[in-house]
């Protein structure tokens, strides 16, 4: 029998040596069953295991080891149908392992799955790759698929074969250059790795691009994901989302690092474990509670995409697919965003497209080569950030990325991402010199790969999840990123304000005396206020690596300090385009943002920032309450000039339109430290106007310099309005009017 099993297998051939090698790219087509001219023959490969037996019919077999290398043979002379076995090893410790044969079932990636991955089209090809609890006929088990086409052998490894990649070497799918392999009796939560064997030999270990869970840091592991989908209680909410015109919609968003809010009603950490993070069920509860008491629309998260280092707060990104496990699994994150739409709450993510890390387990050269990055560092290479830069140009690219933009609104119902470092992809010399670029086809530095990439990004998105947004965080002037993409734009919904908070923090970081000579600064936004779909960030990248937190940005005096910061949110609040600020703003945080420490909530047992937190949360909900302030955002119907030439006082003064033109709110920002007794501004409607906020109420910490009572108009001609009022125009401060309803 040996010596039949010797003749039949030819295991000195070539194809047995790949197999014995660890190079072999079709394991399938010599392990398993086969039928062949003698009969059936099973073949099983395992270099550890010191005896195998097949057990079929309630049956138990030997094999027979044919191989030294680990090579084991049943053959059922006469037999031709295939029929159901498992498989029975023996190892040198006493242990044994029986399961099914991963190489007795068919491929579980279709062939319209490969087409649709390799033209880039695959919507949701997060169903297809990575590791997926399956049924193979009654058989349970786990698909593996990963996208590795230049490698000469793929391997998954885990606990499960003792990180050993001879053990279950995966099959290449033709020339989609995908690797597959169902592996039964895997279950939910299990470790494992990809072991990729390149051309020159070298084996790397990695991460799966398309892993859906992970172990905490610094281990690296993919997990199984879980078997059964979240039960979602949503459904409301996600009804009025696909209906609702974000546009025409207030949006006031909170932005959020998760493992340094730490806000009241949390468990105090210990300092000595730096593993204690919260858990994001917890903090659902806790930021929720505190959202909804400050009176913000929106949650935005810096990144939670699964990350290794905590100092890059995310934005070094190593998988895609995957929230972080900092703080739990998929399932608790799924019930943070629950929970935030529960409380009425949406819920944006930071997603970096942009670049990712050279973490030797993550996508650099991946299979060996230059996979998800470009060869050239001209093309490649973010050397100020240290990282690889993607090749949009590449289809199976384009689509692990969109796959990942479309997979957070599919699985998790996220309500938005803001695209991080957009400009870095638009601009194929960003901060690069002279000679360290290559041009486009056209001799530009356009990246049109990256163009066409951000055009069919945002395309999709809006086409399949309707009411959703995606925000540029872009900083140049490039021409239409909020226009949709059949217009020539790029196709986002929003885009960050960094020229006017650039020129804002300029302005407000002056001692009021240079004011005048810098009004400039402050009105400038409004020339190009209408040309995009602006958000006004004050987000986290203001307030670290030495530029101050926004109170301790504020000159003067600590009384003066607070009242230009209340002024700064007045404006911020008032002025077109949506709103965004980083936590600790909003009560006034002293130091600058750090990381790796919670916010300072005991500063709220002073008074001032116990006020400022108070003025944060008026200013939000007179925001909400007043559709004047976000329902005419991006043209010029929703705003108007009284005086904003005013630069000798340094006072501004404008109304807010609501779309028909029925509501106004007059606002008048004094930026110097000077009392205006009776101030004289023009206002649209004949009548009775009140005071309907001060930021130098004493509630707030200001003076109490207000306008108590009812203001009438007069009759005459000023700021081209036919009536005018006369009021008090508190020190650096801000008063918003209407007119009086009783």
């Amino acid at each position: 029998m040996k010596k039949a099993a010797a003749k039949n297998d030819a295991f000195d051939s070539e194809a047995y040596r790949t197999l014995f090698e660890g190079r072999i790219s079709d394991p399938h087509a010599l392990l398993g069953m086969h039928t062949e001219k003698d009969g059936i023959v099973v073949r099983v490969y395992d270099p550890v295991a010191q005896e195998v037996f097949l057990l079929a019919d309630g049956k138990k077999f030997p094999m027979e080891k044919v191989a030294d290398a680990g090579l084991f043979v049943k053959i059922f002379p006469g037999k031709k149908k295939h029929f159901d076995y498992a498989v029975e090893k023996h190892f040198a410790d006493g242990g044994t392992f029986t399961s099914e044969d991963p190489y007795h079932f068919l491929p579980g990636v279709g062939e319209m799955d490969m087409y649709l991955f390799n033209s880039g089209e695959h919507h949701r090809i997060y169903e297809v790759m990575g590791a997926h609890p399956h049924h193979m006929g009654e058989v349970e088990g786990v698909l593996f698929a990963v996208w590795a086409p230049n490698a000469e052998r793929v391997s998954v490894i885990g606990d499960f074969n003792c990180w050993d990649g001879r053990r279950d070497m995966m099959r290449l799918m033709g020339s989609s250059g995908i690797w597959e392999l169902f592996i039964p009796s895997l279950k939910p939560g299990d470790l494992y790795k990809y072991e990729i064997r390149t051309k020159n030999g070298d084996i790397l270990v990695k991460l799966d691009p398309y892993a859906q869970r992970t172990e905490l840091r610094p281990n690296n592991a993919g997990r199984v994901p879980a078997a059964t989908p979240f039960a979602w209680s949503d459904g409301d909410w996600m009804e009025q989302r696909a209906k609702r015109n974000i546009l025409n919609s207030p949006v006031n968003i909170y932005e959020v690092h998760l493992a340094s809010w730490r806000g009241p009603g949390l468990r105090k950490l210990d300092p000595k474990k730096k593993d204690d993070f919260h858990n994001y069920r917890e903090l659902a509860h806790a930021l929720a509670d505190y959202i909804l008491e400050m009176g913000y629309t929106h949650i935005e998260l810096l990144p939670v995409c699964e990350h290794p280092l905590d100092q890059s707060w995310g934005y070094q990104v190593t998988g895609f697919y995957a929230p972080t496990a900092r703080y739990g699994s998929p399932e608790d994150f799924a019930y943070f965003v629950d929970y935030m739409h529960a409380k009425g709450i949406g819920v944006i993510l930071d997603w970096v497209p942009a670049h990712f890390p050279k973490d030797s387990f993550g996508l650099g050269r991946f299979d060996g080569t230059a996979l998800y990055e470009h060869a050239d560092p001209r093309q490649g290479e973010h050397r100020d950030w240290g990282t690889y830069i993607f090749n949009f140009g590449r289809n199976e690219v384009k689509n692990f990325l969109i796959g990942s933009a479309l997979y957070w609104f599919d699985k998790f119902h996220v309500d938005g991402l803001r695209v991080d470092a957009v400009a870095s992809m638009l601009y194929l010399n960003y901060s690069r010199n002279e000679g360290e670029w290559i041009p486009n086809k056209y001799g530009g530095n356009e990246n049109l790969e990256a163009i066409a990439f951000l055009r069919r990004l945002n395309e999709l998105a809006h086409e399949l999840f309707p009411g959703i947004m995606m925000v540029a965080e872009e900083s140049t002037a490039w021409p239409g990123v909020s226009r949709p993409a059949y217009l020539g734009g790029l196709g986002f919904t929003f885009k960050w304000n960094m020229g006017w908070m650039h020129d804002t923090l300029e302005y407000f970081a002056l001692d009021p005396i240079y004011r005048s000579y810098n009004h400039g600064k402050i009105t400038f936004s409004m020339l190009y206020a209408f040309t995009e779909n602006f958000i006004l960030p004050l987000s986290h990248d203001e307030v670290v690596h030495g530029k101050k937190s926004l109170l301790d940005k504020m000159p003067g005096d600590y009384q003066q300090k607070f009242a230009n910061l209340r002024a700064l949110f007045s404006y911020m609040t008032t002025h077109p385009g949506k709103k965004l600020l980083f936590m600790g703003g909003e009560f006034g945080q002293w130091i600058e943002w750090n990381s790796n420490a919670g916010l300072d909530w005991m500063l709220l047992d002073y008074p001032q920032h116990a006020a400022m937190k108070r003025l944060s949360a008026d200013l939000n909900r007179f925001y909400r309450e007043n559709p004047a302030l976000w329902e005419v955002d991006f043209t010029d119907g929703g705003f108007q000039w009284l005086d904003g030439g005013d630069f000798r006082q340094s006072i501004l003064s404008y109304i807010r339109w609501n779309r028909k033109h029925t509501e106004a709110v007059v606002v008048i920002l004094n930026l110097t430290p000077v009392v205006r007794d009776d101030y004289v501004t023009g206002v649209p409607f004949a009548g009775e106007w009140v005071e309907v906020f001060n930021s130098d109420a004493v509630e707030y910490g200001g003076t109490g310099l207000t306008n108590p009572g009812v203001m009438k108009t007069e009759e005459g001609l000023y700021h081209g309005q036919e009536q005018h009022i006369r009021l008090r125009l508190p020190w650096l401060g801000a008063v918003f009017l209407k007119k009086n309803k009783k």
